[in-house]
C-alpha cells in the first residue's frame, strides 16, 4: 500500500471514507446502464404502480398515473411532428406537468431544455432559438414572452398550461389562440407513442442553459447515459445500506425550481427510487415550506441555503427529516442555526450543471441522522463512485499537495458532452475546469476556499457579471459600468447584485438611480436586479488592476468595509 506521502489525487483518497456509519459503500458502479433515462420511470410504474408519484396542489398522482400521462403526452408531441433529436423546451413552475413533460419529451426521442420561469424575452430566444427548438411548453404567465420572441425563433408549437391545471380543482379548459392545451394533447391521444431507438451515451437528454463567464449562457449537453450515471452516484449510492425502508415508501420535498440543475436532478432521483414528491410552487414562501414540513414530514427535504436560513428562523420543531443543500456555499451560521432548531444537520452537496450536476456528496452528515456517526462534517463532501477530482495551483498547472487550495478539475461518466453544439467544447481531455477554489483534508472531503469572482450567487440562481455590465454599457448615458455581488446583509451564503455608474460628463446630472435600476428591470432576470436605489452608486472613477481591468474585488471589499461599518449584518458576518 502506498506511503500517504506518495498518494496524489488519482489515486482517489477519498475513497477511504466511503462508509455510511458502519457499512461500507461501492467504490464503483460500473458498468452504468446503457438505457433511455425515461426508463426510470417505467421500472419504476411497474415496481410501485399505487404508490404516490407526486402530491402537488392538493393532489395526489400515483405512478401507474404519471405513466400513463407520460406516453399520452409524447404520443400528442410525435403528432405534432416532434421526432428524435428535436429540441422540445420547457418554461413551467414546480408542478406535475414538470414531471410529465421531462419524460414524455425523452420518451418521444428528443432533447429536453428547461428554461426559467422568470427569464425575460432576451435569455428565451437565445435559449429556444439557438438550438433551434420547434416546440416550446410554457406556463400560462409567460405566455406573452413566448410570442413576443416566435417570430425570432424557429418555433411551430406553443403548448400552454396554467399552475393548477392538475391540481385539486383545475380550472375550466380554455382555448387560447395561437396555442395548444397541454390537458387537451394529454386528454386526446392514447398512451401508446411510437417506439423511438436511443444510444444513451450519445443522444442528448437535456440541453441545460447555465451563465459562462463571458457572453451569452452556454448550451450545456448532457446525454442520456450521464444523468443516468449521476442518478446512481448520487443518495441511490449513498443511502444504499436504508434502501429496502425509502424506495417506494418515503417522500421527499423540493421546494427549490425543478428548471434549476440542482431541482431537476433531485425529481428525477425521485421518480428513479419511487419516492413520493411533495412540490411548493413558489421557493420563496417560508410560510408554505414549513407547514407542509409540519404536516407531511418528508423523509428528505432539498433546499437551497437561503431556504434553510428562512427555516431556522421559523419555529420549524424537532424532525426527523434529512436535509440536503446544493447551488450555494452553506455558511455554517445557517447549517448550525437549522440543527439547532430541528435537530438534524444539513448534507452539503457540490457539481456544476456541466456535471450532471453532482460531483461531491457529504456522506457525514447523513450518517450523523441515522446516529453512525458522532460528528460531522461541514463539507462539500466526498467525490462520488467513480468521479475522478484533482485540484490544480491556477498559475503553474501543477497539482497542489493535500490540504493545499487550487481549483477544482472534475472527470466522470457524467460530465457533460460539451457545450452546443460541440462535443468536447469546454473539456480538456474530459476533464471540466471549474473555476471553483477548494482543498481536500486527510479524509478526502472538500472545502471551498474561493470561487470565480465574476459569479453572483443569489439564492442559489448564479449570475455572471460580465453579463450583466454588457447590458449595462449599451444605456445611452453610461460611459463604465461594474456589477459586483455583495453579501445579503439578512441572508448568510447569498448575494445581492450592487451596480457602479460612471455617466457620460454630459449626462451626470440627469442620470438617475432610478432610470438604471427600470433599465436593468427590462433586461435581467427579476433576481439580478438591483432592490432599490441604495445598490446603484455613482462614481467618478474606477481602481484598475494593473493591467487597466476594472478591480472588482476592491469594489467589493469597500462594500463590506461600509456595510460593516453601518452594521448592516443582521448575522455575524466574517468575511
Amino acid at each position: 500500500m502506498s506511503d500517504a506521502s506518495t498518494l496524489t489525487y488519482a489515486d482517489k483518497p477519498w475513497q477511504k471514507s466511503y462508509k455510511f456509519g458502519p457499512y461500507p459503500l461501492k467504490k464503483s458502479l460500473e458498468p452504468y446502464p446503457e438505457v433511455p433515462l425515461y426508463q426510470i420511470l417505467y421500472d419504476t410504474a411497474e415496481r410501485f404502480p399505487h404508490s404516490v408519484a407526486c402530491l402537488s396542489f392538493g393532489k395526489e398522482t400515483r405512478y401507474s398515473k404519471l405513466r400513463e400521462y407520460v406516453d399520452r403526452f409524447a404520443t400528442g408531441l410525435a403528432a405534432l411532428g416532434v421526432k428524435k433529436g428535436d429540441k422540445v423546451a420547457t418554461v413551467i413552475p414546480n408542478c406535475l406537468q414538470f414531471l410529465i413533460a421531462d419524460m414524455a419529451i425523452l420518451r418521444a426521442g428528443a432533447t429536453h431544455i428547461p428554461c426559467s420561469i422568470l427569464h425575460k424575452a432576451r435569455d428565451l430566444q437565445h435559449e429556444i432559438g439557438s438550438p433551434e427548438a420547434h416546440t416550446v411548453i410554457c406556463i400560462e404567465d409567460n405566455l406573452h414572452i413566448i410570442n413576443d420572441i416566435k417570430s425570432e425563433t424557429k418555433l411551430k408549437n406553443i403548448i400552454v398550461t396554467g399552475w393548477e391545471d392538475y391540481g385539486a380543482n383545475p380550472p375550466g379548459m380554455r382555448e387560447v389562440p395561437g396555442a395548444i392545451q397541454f390537458r387537451r394533447l394529454v386528454d386526446e391521444n392514447e398512451p401508446s407513442p411510437p417506439e423511438v431507438a436511443i444510444d444513451p451515451k450519445e443522444d442528448l437528454a437535456f440541453l441545460c442553459f447555465t451563465g459562462g463567464s463571458t457572453g451569452l449562457p452556454k448550451g450545456v449537453m448532457l446525454t442520456h447515459y450521464n444523468r443516468m450515471a449521476n442518478l446512481m452516484q448520487g443518495l441511490p449510492w449513498m443511502l444504499t445500506p436504508l434502501e429496502a425502508g425509502i424506495r417506494g415508501k418515503t417522500s421527499i420535498m423540493i421546494p427549490v425550481p425543478l428548471f434549476h440543475a440542482y431541482g431537476h436532478w433531485v425529481v428525477e432521483f425521485a421518480l428513479y427510487w419511487g419516492l413520493r414528491v411533495i412540490l411548493l410552487p413558489d421557493p420563496r414562501d417560508n410560510d408554505a415550506l414549513v407547514k407542509t414540513m409540519q404536516e407531511h414530514r418528508p423523509f428528505l427535504v432539498a433546499c437551497v441555503p437561503t431556504q434553510y436560513f428562512r427555516m431556522a428562523r421559523s419555529r420549524v420543531g424537532r424532525m426527523q427529516t434529512m436535509m440536503m443543500s446544493c447551488a450555494a456555499p452553506l455558511p455554517k451560521i445557517v447549517a448550525d442555526a437549522v440543527k439547532n432548531e430541528m435537530g438534524n444537520p444539513v448534507s452539503e452537496s457540490y457539481g456544476l450543471t456541466e456535471t450532471g450536476p453532482l460531483t461531491h456528496l457529504n456522506v457525514s452528515a447523513f450518517s450523523k441522522i441515522t446516529g453512525f456517526m458522532k460528528e460531522e462534517k461541514l463539507s462539500l463532501g466526498l467525490p462520488v463512485p467513480d468521479t475522478e477530482v484533482k485540484v490544480i495551483d491556477p498559475d503553474t498547472g501543477a497539482e497542489v499537495p493535500f490540504g493545499e487550495p487550487g481549483i477544482i478539475y472534475s472527470r466522470g461518466p457524467q460530465v457533460m458532452k460539451g457545450y452546443w453544439p460541440t462535443p468536447g467544447n469546454g473539456l480538456e481531455d474530459g476533464w471540466l475546469r471549474t473555476n471553483d477554489i477548494a482543498r481536500m483534508d486527510k479524509d478526502g472531503y472538500f472545502y471551498i476556499e474561493d470561487r470565480t469572482k465574476d459569479m453572483i450567487n443569489i439564492s442559489g440562481f448564479k449570475v455572471y457579471s460580465t453579463e450583466l455590465d454588457e447590458e449595462l454599457f449599451k444605456h445611452p448615458d453610461v460611459e463604465v459600468a461594474a456589477v459586483v455581488g455583495i453579501p445579503d446583509p439578512k441572508m448568510p451564503g447569498s448575494e445581492r447584485v450592487k451596480i457602479f455608474v460612471k455617466p457620460y460628463p454630459e449626462k451626470k446630472d440627469s442620470l438617475t438611480a432610478e432610470s438604471i435600476i427600470m433599465f436593468c428591470r427590462d433586461r435581467f432576470p427579476a433576481y439580478a436586479a438591483p432592490r432599490d436605489t441604495s445598490y446603484v452608486e455613482f462614481i467618478d472613477e474606477f481602481p484598475l488592476t494593473v493591467t487597466e481591468k476594472l478591480f472588482k474585488n476592491e469594489l467589493r471589499q469597500a462594500e463590506i468595509k461600509k456595510m460593516k461599518e453601518r452594521e448592516e449584518f443582521e448575522y455575524d458576518f466574517e468575511g
